[in-house]
Parts: C-alpha cells; structure tokens; sequence
C-alpha cells in the first residue's frame, strides 16, 4: 500500500501532410466545426504519407501539428492527422463512441491490422503511417474507407486474447493508494505528470484503459508511461468503460452503447478488459473498475445493470483479477446495496457523490460493506485545475484502497 505524500521538489524532421480541408479549431468541450473539401458537396479527401482518406465532408478535419491542444475524441465525427499533444485539453466526462480516424506517424515497418470487437476498433499500420479507426454502428463505412487508402482490414486479425504474453508486470503495490487522486480522460504527458507531481497532493491517477464507450484516444497509455509514472511516486486505478445502463445517462449524451444482453456482455466486458489491463502490464489481483454512469433505478434497468456487473466480477475472479466497480450513490450503489444477498458484489466500490468532501464514508453505504481498504470517492467531478503551470480537466477522488 502506498499512501499521500505532501508535494515535493525535484529537478527540473517536418512531417509531410496535406489536409484537403481547412482544419477546425476546436475546444474541448464545445461544438466541433465542420471542414469541406473542394471537389463535392458530400465527401472530403485527406491525403497523409501516401494514403488518401475520402470521408463525409460533416466530419471536421483537425491538423494536429497545428492544433496540438485539441483533445483526440472518439465519440464524435473526426478525423485527427498528426500526433497528438502532450497537453490535449480534454473533458474529464467524456463518454461514448462513433465513428473518428486517428491517422498519425509510425515507425513500423510492414502492416499489421487488427480489430477490437468488443471495443468497436481497427488498428491499421503501414507505410510509416498507424491509424486508428473507431466505429458505432457504422462498421461497413469504416471498411470502405480504409480500403480506398489502400488499407484492407478485410483479414484483420484480432488483438491477443485475454491471459496472452504481456509487458511487464508493474509491482503489485501499483494500484493500492490511501490519499487523494484523480481520473482524467486521457493519460496526461509527461511534463503535466511531472508537474503536478512536484505541486499537487495528489498521488494516485485513475487510467481508462480501454471499453467501447472510453471516449478519448489515449495514445500516451502505454505499458512505458505507467513504469515511468509508477517509478516516479504515481500510483494508479484501472478504469473499463463498458456498456452504460442507457445510451444517454451521467456523462453519455445519446452516443453511449448500452447492455443489450447483460450476461453475455458483462463477460465479454471483462475478458477485455483483463486483456487490455495485461498489455499495460496490470498484473493478476489487480482491480479493474467497470465505469457504469447514472441510470434511474427501476426493475428492468436495475436487473439489466446487475447482472451485467454479476457476470463481469464472476469473469474477471475466473481470470485472477478482481472486480471494482464505479457509480452514482443514488443508482448502482443503491441498487447493489438493496441486492447484496443476490448478486456477487464487486471487490472494490468506486462511489460517486460530488458534495466535496474528501472522505470514503456515506449514508448510503452501511460500515459493513467494502469496510477493509475498499473504497473510493468521486467527490468532486468535472473541474479544472491547474497545478505547476499545467492545467487539466479532472475530477477528484478520495482513495483507501489495497
């Protein structure tokens, strides 16, 4: 267990692209303006190392080399060409998935192409370019416009399965924290975790690491980035962000996948989630919070969100992990509370009351449940806060986990 520090001090090629489309500027949380090519009324054509993209002409076109703030979102119409930012101005809400193009530089030689089901992804590189393509509904548009960049997902192969050989595990202590912390929607660069390290009280950083509604890219979240957070004093919670209770609850705006079929997605939720959490290098034991966001409670979505959470803890003990899960004090945690003879509890309850006080205790739930170092507390959400120079929309949360 790794507890609350007080802030402390430490030491302190051009790329060829061409966008045939003016690029939005966009704010993180506002509108996203729209981009047209010339040429037709109905489409635009991004042309980047090689490859033409011709995709709807509503969708905004954002040149990262020039926007490098603008938050990469795949849960609304975009496509981003560049790398991302190190300090992308994000909402820490965000939630849900649509159809958006990530096309940015690589390295690899050859192409590989895989797709994510569960998460609804393709993952494309080739010639010195990597694209990451998210999808709802619309699978088919994807395909047909990565086949006309010359890049045929038609034999794509599936990532590794859940328990396949992984980085390196981080230490078991990597997710046990008692003090403050906070979750943002993509993993902040360096020069922000540094930063905030040296000039916040905070300690611990809650990490989405993957789900088919995880709006943001998180192309900074790699198995690298958590050893250098970890060996710098960071400690982490695991955030899955799977299906919601509706498409439209808490922080979903109508683009949320819901459970459809509780059971069957609940295991489909955690096998993902335990094969993402093993690519990052979260070892067996750790938990892996299932974000479920605000629902009114009711005999159809209650027995629709527990047994989708019954059956992924059940699947994420079968694996050797254990289950956390996240929700709203007047929805998920009232409804388990009520069920707890009858559904298999999570290990760890992430509890969401935004009244700003910084404590793991409520009224509405008993001492006797999740009473041993198995709590944490949203208490504050949506906020922006700007620590060392670097600001960054978070929300806040109270840990006594190990």
């Amino acid at each position: 267990m790794y507890a609350a520090r007080s802030p402390r001090h430490r030491r302190g090629g051009v790329r060829t692209l061409t966008v045939c489309a003016a690029a939005a500027v966009l704010a993180a949380a506002g509108p996203l303006g729209t981009a047209r090519a010339a040429g037709t009324d109905d489409t635009a054509k991004v042309t980047y190392r090689g490859h033409e993209f011709t995709v709807p002409a509503s969708w905004p076109i954002v040149d990262l080399e020039k926007h490098p703030d603008v938050c990469v979102r795949f849960d609304r119409h975009a496509v981003y060409v560049g790398t991302p930012g190190d300090q992308q101005h994000c909402p820490a809400g965000a939630r849900g998935r649509t159809e958006a193009f990530l096309i940015q530089p690589s390295a690899v030689k050859g192409r590989t192409a895989t797709e994510n089901r569960t998460a609804r992804v393709f993952r494309v590189t080739a010639d010195r370019i990597a694209v990451t393509a998210a999808y709802a509904e619309d699978r088919t548009r994807i395909q047909d416009i990565l086949r006309g960049a010359g890049l045929s997902v038609a034999a794509a192969g599936t990532e590794p399965t859940a328990g396949a050989p992984a980085a390196a595990p981080l230490p078991a202590d990597a997710t046990s924290f008692r003090g403050e912390g906070f979750d943002a929607c993509t993993a902040p660069g360096q020069t922000a975790m540094d930063a905030w390290r040296d000039d916040s009280d905070y300690g611990a950083v809650g990490v989405y690491i993957g789900g088919i509604n995880r709006a943001c890219a998180q192309s900074r979240l790699t198995a690298a980035w958590l050893r250098t957070q970890y060996a710098n004093g960071w400690r982490f919670f695991p955030l899955y962000v799977g299906r919601q209770p509706t498409t439209d609850g808490g922080s979903c705006t109508g683009g949320c996948a819901a459970i459809t079929d509780p059971v069957p997605q609940g295991t489909e939720a955690a096998d993902d989630a335990v094969k993402q959490a093993t690519t990052l290098g979260f070892p067996k034991g750790t938990v892996i919070y299932s974000d479920l966001e605000n629902y009114t409670p009711g005999s159809t979505a209650t027995s629709r969100v527990l047994s989708y959470l019954d059956a992924y803890t059940k699947r994420l003990h079968a694996l050797g992990y254990r289950s956390g899960a996240y929700g709203n004090t007047s929805s998920l945690v009232t409804d388990l509370v009520a069920n707890k003879s009858r559904v298999t509890l999570p290990d760890v309850l992430h509890f969401a009351r935004w009244n700003g006080k910084s404590t793991t205790t409520d009224s509405t739930i008993p001492s006797n449940l999740w009473a041993d170092h198995q709590r944490i507390h949203q208490y504050m959400g949506d906020t922006t806060e700007t620590h060392g120079g670097v600001r960054i929309s978070i929300d806040r949360d109270r840990l006594d986990v190990e």
